[in-house]
């Protein structure tokens, strides 16, 4: 379990690192630790508030065919850069949304990538 829980940090880590070096509307102020803390500020926050907000926007959502969906992974995004103070900034609702889909798909990839070894082991 911790092993998973490591490989998710280290996957959010290089999607938010892909995401700060696709969309000048994201910048990450810091080294390696610094990606790594903001992973790990960005996966508590979707592991406790983005069911919630997911939930309360579903009725959105279906109207919208799923489409906010992306503003919903946004406002996650741009909680995550209020919480991480310096160590995260994020400009503009349309370089968070943008932020959010390139992390999700990074991530979604990666996972994908790496979920052969999590079985393996």
């Amino acid at each position: 379990m911790l092993r998973r829980m490591v490989i998710n940090v280290l996957v959010i880590a290089a999607a938010v690192w892909v995401a700060a070096a696709l969309v000048p509307a994201i910048e990450v102020n810091g080294g390696f630790f610094t990606y790594l803390g903001v992973a790990l500020v960005f996966g508590l926050v979707n592991a406790i508030l983005g069911p919630i907000l997911h939930l309360l926007a579903l009725p959105l959502t279906v109207l919208t065919l799923g489409l906010f969906a992306l503003v919903v992974n946004g406002a996650l995004l741009a909680i995550t850069a209020g919480i991480s103070g310096d160590s995260l900034n994020v400009d503009g609702a349309i370089g968070t949304i943008l932020g959010a889909v390139v992390i999700s798909v990074v991530t979604a990839v990666l996972g994908r990538v790496l979920s052969p070894v999590e079985r393996d082991a």
